[in-house]
């Protein structure tokens, strides 16, 4: 069965303040909830993590910067691997993810199957 890469993004503007505590674990409940949903048949293969804002550019020559960028339009919050018949199924999930109801979106990628 094909698996997909779910990568999270938001606004860049959005990731400026952080919710409360209590917004906070409605959040992380309304994910639990939907991952229980996706894991539920089998289609879940790795829940992934959310992505700390802070990074490391590594660029040709050994070059490294700091980032992601601050000019950035959009950020990566996070990831997880679904498993799913096609690409038309594994966008059914992304539908229900909760993470639009937060202004975020995702980019469905079909993982190659090299590893």
């Amino acid at each position: 069965m094909p698996k997909f890469l779910f990568v999270y993004r938001n606004a860049a503007e959005m990731d400026m303040a952080p919710p409360s505590p209590e917004v906070m674990q409605q959040i992380l409940a309304a994910w639990g909830k939907w991952l229980e949903q996706v894991a539920k048949n089998g289609n879940l293969v790795d829940g992934g993590d959310g992505l700390q804002p802070t990074g490391k550019m590594v660029r040709p020559g050994g070059v490294v910067s700091d980032g992601p960028f601050i000019e950035s339009k959009e950020l990566v919050g996070g990831y997880s691997i679904i498993q799913a018949d096609s690409y038309d199924k594994a966008v059914v999930f992304a539908k229900t993810c909760p993470i639009q109801a937060n202004g975020g979106w995702i980019e469905v990628r079909e993982l190659a199957g090299y590893a």
